[in-house]
């Protein structure tokens, strides 16, 4: 059982959520998301990743005029078409996919080719917390997260788009970890660039079983034969694919310029532990949870555990770098609409471009490193706190490479 083939109430099952977040809001406003998506035309970035997927499907199945999809993947851009056309069949606007590295010299080339977009919608990351521990992978995540970024706005700028859309994160709120604080960051840039093209970006939680996350190696465990583990002491709001599509759908289309939009907390939206979700996904598939004392013996278990109905897994507790306590989608300082929708919330942002001189010194502080060709993970995170000066980087020398 994999997510992409579980039924929509099964994947909320597992998450203890009884109904889906945004419905009342996208039934509300679909005629009007309808008109406007038929009508236009989109670039989606990253459109092959989880969210990627899910906001393309989005879009497609309202038959836009438009939507070129890009990404590094052509696996997973080979998926992403088979799935759409066994979903929803054919459009009739031009719907194309393209394997690029968005920070390529082929990638300019597309754009100078084309160009030609209503909406630009960026959703590639390096969003996992491990890319911080080494320097190289770091200055990688500053390069697709802020840079690309920066320069996929100036391009949809010069080509007259009249919307960017940017995925941001949770993690972006008061951030702890270096992906976090890159992501905002990125937030800044987006500002700082929102005087020249309206831009919208949305802040969520953990997407269910999104490629490389915890979730999804639930999968890849029961599929390979090996022991489930899960932290015990972490607790997360957990969205849909299908809801991370509508939430950046949404933003998209009818977020004005420099809005953030996040779920809203309500009922509906219930912190969840990983150790929870474990055992709900182990008995989902027929087995009864097996509690282990450690890894060594999980992994023995494995070999044979199964074959009794029961399946090993193994409690933690969390320890890695630049784990948050808990979830916030905004600080007490943010100004808040919680009127306009039913379950999404919208960060109301006014033009602030006050840190040009922090952003300029940051680019040109990261190109000097790369033009030296040499850097340490301690000079990006002294270059972070200059541009975010109550960043709180949390380190305990302890990644997820770490551990099983």
């Amino acid at each position: 059982m994999n997510y992409q083939k579980m039924s929509k109430q099964s994947i909320l099952n597992l998450i203890n959520r009884d109904n889906e977040l945004f419905e009342h809001d996208v039934k509300t406003h679909n005629c009007e998301l309808n008109a406007i998506v038929a009508s236009s035309k989109f670039l989606v970035l990253g459109a092959a990743g989880t969210i990627g997927q899910a906001v393309t499907k989005e879009i497609f199945k309202r038959g836009p005029k438009k939507l070129h999809a890009v990404d590094l993947s052509e696996n997973n851009l080979v998926e992403l078409v088979r799935d759409l056309r066994s979903s929803y069949g054919y459009i009739d606007g031009d719907f194309k996919t393209f394997a690029l590295d968005i920070g390529s010299i082929e990638y300019d080339s597309f754009i100078a080719s084309d160009g030609n977009y209503d909406y630009v919608l960026n959703l590639s990351a390096l969003k996992h917390v491990r890319s911080e521990e080494d320097a190289f992978t770091l200055m990688r995540m500053i390069d697709v997260n802020i840079f690309n970024t920066e320069k996929t706005i100036q391009q949809s700028i010069d080509n007259g788009v009249k919307k960017y859309f940017c995925i941001s994160t949770d993690k972006a709120t008061d951030p702890v970890n270096m992906m976090g604080a890159s992501k905002r960051i990125m937030e800044l840039f987006l500002m700082q660039n929102s005087k020249d093209i309206s831009i919208s970006t949305a802040r969520f939680a953990n997407v269910a079983f999104s490629d490389g996350s915890l979730l999804y190696s639930f999968e890849q465990r029961i599929k390979k034969g090996q022991p489930i583990v899960a932290p015990n002491d972490i607790k997360r709001y957990f969205m849909t694919p299908k809801e991370s599509g509508e939430l950046c759908l949404m933003s998209c289309i009818f977020g004005e310029n420099n809005d953030i939009f996040f779920p809203k907390f309500t009922d509906n939206l219930n912190l969840t532990s990983f150790a929870d979700i474990a055992i709900n996904y182990i008995t989902a598939h027929g087995y009864e949870p097996y509690v282990c004392a450690n890894e060594n013996e999980a992994r023995q278990l494995a070999k044979t555990l199964p074959q009794t109905g029961k399946w090993p897994y193994l409690i933690t507790k969390s320890d890695t770098t630049g784990e948050k306590e808990s979830e916030v989608f905004y600080t007490k300082h943010e100004t808040l609409d919680l009127n306009r929708f039913k379950a999404l919330g919208i960060i109301k942002n006014e033009l602030d471009i006050q840190s040009d001189d922090k952003l300029n010194h940051f680019s040109n502080a990261i190109k000097d490193l790369k033009a030296n060709k040499s850097w340490t993970k301690e000079n990006l995170i002294q270059l972070f706190h200059k541009i975010l000066p109550t960043f709180s980087h949390k380190e305990t020398g302890k990644y997820l490479d770490h551990k099983m």
